[in-house]
């Protein structure tokens, strides 16, 4: 179950494996129709290699997308997934080796096409990833970039392009199946199974035919790329972001285009028919790009960008664009951390031992709005001055924990090592710089409170006097 936090839209919670439905709706009308023995399903069927890595390299994203959706994955691991899948696909002939270009001709990628061929793939699967943010968004975008592969194949001529006909139209009618109950109000989320999935059939169908060893003009490697101009354009957009702010390129946030129009006032449908909008644009653009004339393609991709810079500016969806924001309000959890850690820093400076150190570190926690804290001890060999505890919201799920943003501050005291660890819920997943000086506040007092010498013990002797134990 996909469970509402500060970076998702959605106020409830929804099954987010819908993506199997998608996995599924693609492949087995493939396979009927192979049964039926029809004429464009067996001349897809005969290409053996190819079919393989369509289907190991699809089935793969969707088996690690699944397990993101189950138990969560972290970003790198997912990276790697998605390499592992693009490399089967490669290894089993969907590859760029070589386009047609005017004026240099046949141009070979070899021995480079492995260098090329897995960023195309990642590239694309990320996008649709990112994208994936409201009711329906990527579903449509992912139809309007199916539109262009079908449209472009067919245009081309070739009887081997029937195949990217063939493959395209499926996968459109899994998605549109798909949108039935994906559209808002979503009774069901397609989640990274879905997304990635979907991402990677999109990068993968225009290699039966279009750019690859077989040969295809630039503009055909192009089309799908300038259909999916939309997810590119964020994708490339979220991760300048990130690195200007300093933050991991592959951290999450609710800064995408989408989440600005939301917080421009538009209505979630609203939002989505908008950038339908700019979808179908981009995909007419592709298709223009394809059977236009040079100036035709030049001021279609003229349009497409004023329309795009006018959408981006008036979202202030990126700065870099022109479009000035006001100051956002700062983080609900700031606003709560700066009016409890005063309280918290005067109740720790006064505590008479460590044994009052956990109440009144979880009344912190609680005043200020915190999901969890933790409080971790190693290497005393027996002889921890500090035990180890855990706090948490009693509302605080599984899945909550796991995407909370996490600060960790580390405490050496001789032989032991005390780790103090608050989570949050936050529409950034990243830790805000505000809140990491605040809390570091409290993580000095609680190391002042753990090297204040423990309180010594009176014990009367037997000859009267007084011994200091």
């Amino acid at each position: 179950m996909d469970e509402p936090t500060a970076r998702r839209v959605h106020t409830r919670c929804i099954p987010r494996l819908g993506g199997l439905a998608i996995v599924v709706a693609f492949v087995l009308p493939l396979f009927l129709l192979v049964a039926l023995r029809t004429q464009i399903a067996m001349m897809w069927f005969s290409q053996g290699s190819l079919v393989v890595g369509l289907l190991a390299g699809g089935l793969t994203i969707a088996a690690a997308g699944a397990w993101d959706d189950i138990r969560g994955m972290r970003a790198r691991h997912k990276l790697l997934a998605q390499i592992l899948a693009a490399s089967v696909a490669w290894a089993f002939g969907l590859r760029l080796e070589c386009v047609t270009l005017p004026y240099f001709g046949h141009v070979s990628f070899w021995p480079f096409s492995f260098l090329v061929t897995i960023p195309w793939f990642v590239a694309i699967i990320n996008a649709i990833n990112l994208i994936d943010g409201l009711d329906g968004l990527a579903a449509g975008v992912g139809f309007f970039a199916c539109v262009a592969n079908f449209i472009t194949a067919y245009l081309g001529g070739y009887p081997g392009n029937l195949v990217i006909c063939l493959l395209a139209a499926t996968l459109a009618g899994a998605i549109v199946g798909f949108l039935f109950h994906n559209f808002h109000p979503a009774t069901i989320f397609m989640g990274d199974t879905g997304s990635m999935f979907l991402g990677f059939m999109l990068a993968a169908i225009p290699l039966f035919g279009v750019g690859t060893h077989k040969g295809g003009t630039a503009l055909a490697v192009m089309v799908p790329l300038l259909a999916l101009g939309l997810p590119i354009f964020d994708m490339i957009s979220a991760m300048v972001r990130r690195f200007i702010a300093r933050r991991p390129i592959f951290s999450a946030d609710r800064s995408h285009i989408h989440h600005k129009l939301l917080d421009k006032g538009h209505s979630h449908r609203g939002a989505v028919l908008i950038l339908y909008g700019l979808s179908l644009l981009f995909t007419v653009v592709a298709l223009v790009a394809y059977v236009g004339r040079s100036h035709e393609i030049g001021l279609a991709l003229a349009g497409c960008s004023a329309v795009l810079f006018i959408v981006v500016r008036a979202a202030g969806s990126f700065a870099l664009f022109g479009a000035r924001d006001a100051r956002p309000p700062r983080e609900a959890t700031v606003e709560a951390l700066r009016r409890a850690v005063p309280r918290a820093l005067l109740e720790i400076e006064a505590a008479s031992g460590v044994e009052r150190l956990r109440g009144a570190l979880e009344r912190f926690a609680k005043e200020a709005k915190l999901m969890a804290l933790e409080v971790t001890s190693a290497g005393a060999n027996g002889s921890a001055r500090v035990r180890s505890w855990t706090w948490a919201q009693d509302t605080a799920t599984p899945q909550q924990l796991r995407e909370a943003v996490v600060a960790a501050f580390t405490i050496e005291l001789g032989a032991e090592t005390v780790t103090l660890r608050f989570r949050w819920d936050s529409e950034e997943s990243a830790v805000n710089p505000q809140a990491d000086m605040l809390l570091q506040l409290v993580a000095d007092s609680v190391e002042r409170l753990l090297r204040r010498p423990p309180l010594r013990a009176l014990e009367p002797l037997t000859q009267g006097r007084l011994s200091v134990v």
